[in-house]
């Protein structure tokens, strides 16, 4: 099975806008309680998500998993920090990455692999706002030609 496939719960669309992601890895998630049921459910949001390393060990921060619905006291804070499962080779690499200006750990996909939940992050490195026009220009410029063609084809 390929790199980020399998059953996605979530994406961040934004990160591929914001940033040019040079390698992406795939990491596991420590997840509490009742989260494991409410990602099962698509309640993840991953557009404000990062990735920060501390003591050795990788944290994803401000990935929002929504209380499960059927769960009462023993729901947990939706934003809370959550430990990403990596080697330690795997850690030391990232957090070489993530010394250099410019550059972020950020989370690119969630998803479900063998009954675990798995993380796709991505090293990134922030676009300036004429490379995201330029973007949005050649996604304007493609859209054009397939619409183009698709009404060539009746």
């Amino acid at each position: 099975m390929a790199k980020g496939s399998g059953n996605v719960i979530a994406q961040n669309k934004k990160a591929g806008f914001d940033y040019f992601i040079e390698e992406t890895m795939e990491a596991g998630i420590v997840l509490q309680g009742t989260e494991i049921k409410s990602a099962r459910n698509g309640k993840v949001q991953l557009k404000d998500a990062f990735v920060r390393i501390r003591g050795g060990e990788a944290w994803i921060s401000n990935m929002h998993i929504s209380p499960y619905e059927q769960g009462n006291i023993f729901n947990h804070d939706p934003t809370r920090s959550r430990k990403l499962l990596l080697h330690k080779k795997q850690i030391l690499e990232l957090e070489s990455h993530s010394k250099e200006q410019g550059v972020t750990i950020v989370p690119l996909k969630m998803y479900l692999k063998d009954g675990f939940a798995k993380v796709l992050i991505g090293v990134g490195k922030g676009k300036k706002n004429y490379d995201k026009r330029e973007d949005l220009k050649r996604k304007d410029a493609k859209r054009e030609i397939d619409r183009a063609m698709k009404e060539r084809s009746r």
